[in-house]
């Protein structure tokens, strides 16, 4: 696992400065390694495909008008494509990557696009966060 590039790629995206709203962690060869960042979420859903093992990292905008904050969440995606090997190897790498990994709010573990939609995405953040105690106005 190359902890270094991984360990920077998710500081940048727990930063509130940066742009980088996103990053995903893919298998090359054995290794674990950053597989693209970015701030465009079409992007980030095209990483997940059904032949491979992806970790990802995201910011999401939570609240309401009274109460914008930044949720992050960890995806964890074994496609429906996998072999059953590499199958079973993703509880153990999954202990690995939460050692850089740390803090979000959410885990989804998924192999179903539909779970990594953006509406699904904040939904599933809003519910975990609680009520929300807006106006009902504004944005």
């Amino acid at each position: 696992m190359d902890n270094d590039a991984i360990g920077n790629a998710y500081d940048d995206v727990r930063n509130d400065s940066s742009e980088t709203s996103w990053a995903v962690f893919k298998f090359e060869d054995n290794a674990l390694v950053v597989g693209g960042t970015g701030a465009d979420f079409d992007e980030f859903q095209s990483h997940f495909e059904d032949s491979e093992r992806v970790f990802g990292f995201l910011r999401v905008m939570s609240g309401d008008e009274l109460s914008k904050r930044a949720k992050f969440v960890l995806v964890t995606w074994c496609g429906s494509s996998v072999k059953p090997l590499q199958r079973a190897k993703m509880s153990t790498d999954k202990t690995e990557i939460k050692r850089i990994v740390q803090s979000f709010a959410v885990e989804i573990q998924t192999n179903e696009l539909d779970d990594l939609s953006e509406d699904t995405i904040k939904a599933t953040v809003a519910k975990a966060g609680g009520a929300n105690y807006g106006t009902g106005s504004g944005d």
